[in-house]
C-alpha cells in the first residue's frame, strides 16, 4: 500500500507414520518385525534410491565452519523488482536503493555481484538455472537475493507469481554437486501476506555422532547447507522506505558491513532482527491501521556449520545505513500484494 512517500505500505492417509528406529533383536531385526536401522518413508513402504551422487568435500568432516578461502567467493544474484504487469501490482518505490546498497556491501564482501532488473518469470528462472549449471568448484558458496512482491507462499516476477522453492531447488547438493557442502544463501525482501504486527510494549523490570566406517569421507543430506532469509514472518507485511529502501535491506546492509569480519552469519542475522524490531516502527498518522507498525525477519537455517567472512584488507565505512533516531521516523512503505 504506498503513498506518498510516507507510510504505504485435511485428513490423513491412512498408513501415514513417522520413520522409525527399530531396536535390534539378536535375529537381526526391530521390534516390529522389520530388519535393524533406519526404516520406511512417511507412507510406510521403502522409498526409490536414485543413483548415488558423490561430490568433492570441501571441508573436513568435523569442521566448525565452512572453508571460505577459495580462489573466489562466489557470485551473487539480486533480483530486483520494481515495476510489474500482472495482478495490479504497484512499483514498488524505494527497490533501486535496496539493489544499490546490496550490491555494494556483497561487492565489499568480495561477491561478484549480478543485478537483473524486472526480469520475467522465464528469464528469472533462465539465470537460476544457468547459475546452478556452473562449476562452483573455486567458489566458497553462492548467494541470491529477490526483491519484490510476495504473498502467502508465492514471490513475484514481472509477469507472474511463483513459488520461492522454485530458486532454491536447482541448487542441491545432488542436482549442483559443486556446491556441495558449501553455503547457499538465500534472502526474499517481500511480503508474505496482508496482516499487520502492532508490536507489545515491554516494560522495565522493577528492581525488588555415529561416525561412518571410514572417517575420511561421508554422506550429507541433499538438502543441508541451504539458509533462507524472509524479510518477515509468514502471513505479513514487509515494509520499505520509498528513498532508503526496505527495513530489512537496510539494517542487512549494516550489519554486514558492521560485523561480517567479527560474527558468523546467523549471529549477525540474529542483530538484523534485533535492529528492526527495536529501531524501525512505521509512521503513517493518516491512517491508524498502519499506523505504527512493526517487523521481524524469518531465518530457516540447514547450515551444518558456521559462515564466517573474511576480507582481508577490508575496511568498515560508517554509511547512510548509521543507526540514529529518525530510523524509527522514516516514511515507509508496504508492499502489498495487490
Amino acid at each position: 500500500m504506498e503513498g506518498n512517500g510516507e507510510d504505504e505500505v485435511g485428513n490423513v492417509p491412512n498408513g501415514f507414520h513417522d520413520a522409525e528406529e527399530g531396536d535390534c533383536t539378536s535375529n537381526g531385526h526391530g521390534d516390529n518385525g522389520n530388519p535393524c536401522g533406519d526404516e520406511g518413508d512417511a507412507l510406510g513402504r521403502p522409498g526409490g534410491r536414485p543413483g548415488e551422487v558423490t561430490a568433492r568435500m570441501p571441508v573436513s568432516k568435523f569442521a566448525t565452519h565452512y572453508k571460505m578461502n577459495h580462489k573466489k567467493r562466489g557470485i551473487a544474484l539480486i533480483f530486483n523488482h520494481e515495476v510489474f504487469e500482472c495482478g495490479g501490482l504497484k512499483s514498488r518505490a524505494g527497490t533501486n536503493e535496496d539493489s544499490k546498497n546490496f550490491k555494494e556491501c556483497l561487492e565489499w564482501l568480495g561477491f561478484d555481484v549480478h543485478v537483473f532488473k524486472d526480469l520475467n518469470y522465464v528469464e528469472l528462472e533462465h539465470q537460476i538455472r544457468q547459475a546452478a549449471a556452473m562449476d562452483h568448484s573455486d567458489h566458497d558458496c553462492i548467494l541470491i537475493a529477490v526483491l519484490s512482491h510476495g504473498e502467502m507462499g508465492i514471490v513475484y516476477a514481472k509477469d507472474t507469481p511463483y513459488k520461492p522453492d522454485n530458486l532454491w531447488a536447482p541448487f542441491t547438493a545432488d542436482r549442483c554437486p559443486t556446491l556441495a557442502g558449501k553455503p547457499k544463501m538465500f534472502f526474499l525482501q517481500a511480503c508474505q501476506g496482508d496482516k499487520l504486527d502492532g508490536g507489545v510494549h515491554l516494560l522495565a523490570l522493577s528492581r525488588t555422532e555415529t561416525d561412518g566406517a571410514n572417517p575420511n569421507t561421508y554422506k550429507i543430506p541433499a538438502h543441508a547447507d541451504f539458509i533462507i532469509v524472509h524479510s518477515t514472518v509468514k502471513g505479513y507485511y514487509s515494509w520499505r522506505n520509498t528513498t532508503k529502501g526496505s527495513w530489512f535491506i537496510q539494517a542487512l546492509c549494516y550489519e554486514l558491513r558492521h560485523r561480517a569480519l567479527e560474527n558468523d552469519l546467523l549471529t549477525i542475522l540474529t542483530y538484523v532482527s534485533h535492529r528492526i524490531a527495536v529501531d524501525f516502527e512505521s509512521n503513517v498518522p493518516d491512517s491508524p491501521t498502519m499506523h505504527r507498525q512493526k517487523q521481524i525477519p524469518c531465518v530457516m537455517s540447514m547450515l551444518t556449520r558456521l559462515i564466517q567472512f573474511n576480507v582481508p584488507g577490508g575496511s568498515l565505512e560508517k554509511n547512510s545505513l548509521e543507526h540514529d533516531a529518525e530510523n524509527t521516523k522514516n516514511a515507509v512503505t508496504g508492499c502489498s500484494s495487490s
